[in-house]
């Protein structure tokens, strides 16, 4: 299966090693991944605060880097949600698939390599549930499921532990962040709290930025709890 990586800006510039995990996984599962070198901004910052017209670059140079792709690949629940939702392209958003989605609904894996003696809490990012259906959401009294806890379930020696509020927003948001700033850091550090209440060793999402929030709060706090991505974690070995 002939594979394209889309590795969001942030996670470029500051998680690269998520990318590069995300890319070892893939080939470990039988994927010929490309990376297109192109790629850059999907236009998700600039939709969010409002200037959606301004994207058409962004637009452009992703249908230029990835158009001739059955299958789009991206490591971040939001980035992907966007395109799906706002990219021009029909063919674009029906090939576009956050990683976790992509291994369970089309490579549909049973089993991994990867081992993990950890305790580790699982984050239900907001665009990842209420976007991409990656999790039930408590508020449709729905059956419980979650893509992340079944992957992670694959992995040896690890001991998944959830929040209280299971699928409660950490306060990112994306723009939220900025414009909200004490909302924001009093929710993230909301979530915090009941994830140290369980005594995880590691704070564990698919979406970096989430998590990126969540570990400003924590080094601020002195706290020895670590974030990771959770393809960092089905790579591990």
């Amino acid at each position: 299966m002939r594979v394209a990586l889309f590795v969001p800006c942030y996670i470029d510039q500051f998680y690269p090693q998520v990318a590069v995990a995300s890319l070892e996984l893939l080939e470990k599962l039988g994927c010929e991944v490309i990376v297109p070198t192109d790629q850059t901004c999907c236009g998700q910052p600039m939709a969010n605060s409002g200037f959606a017209s301004s994207t058409e670059g962004c637009d452009t140079n992703f249908t230029n880097n990835f158009a001739g792709f059955d299958y789009i690949v991206g490591p971040s629940g939001s980035c992907v949600l966007h395109l799906k939702e706002h990219h021009p392209s029909e063919k674009i958003r029906n090939s576009v698939y956050e990683i976790c989605e992509f291994l369970t609904d089309v490579l549909r894996i049973t089993s991994l390599s990867a081992k993990f003696p950890h305790r580790v809490g699982l984050h239900q990012s907001c665009h990842g549930q209420r976007g991409l259906r990656l999790s039930s959401m408590t508020e449709r009294n729905e059956k419980s499921f979650s893509k992340l806890e079944d992957l992670l379930g694959l992995v040896e020696g690890v001991e998944i532990l959830k929040p209280e509020r299971a699928d409660e927003c950490c306060g990112f948001g994306g723009t939220f962040c900025v414009t909200e700033e004490a909302v924001s850091v009093k929710m993230g550090q909301d979530r915090i709290k009941e994830h140290d209440a369980n005594a995880v060793e590691y704070i564990v999402g698919a979406d970096t930025s989430c998590l990126m929030h969540m570990e400003g709060i924590l080094r601020r706090q002195g706290s020895s709890i670590q974030v990771k991505h959770i393809v960092e974690i089905l790579n591990h070995e």
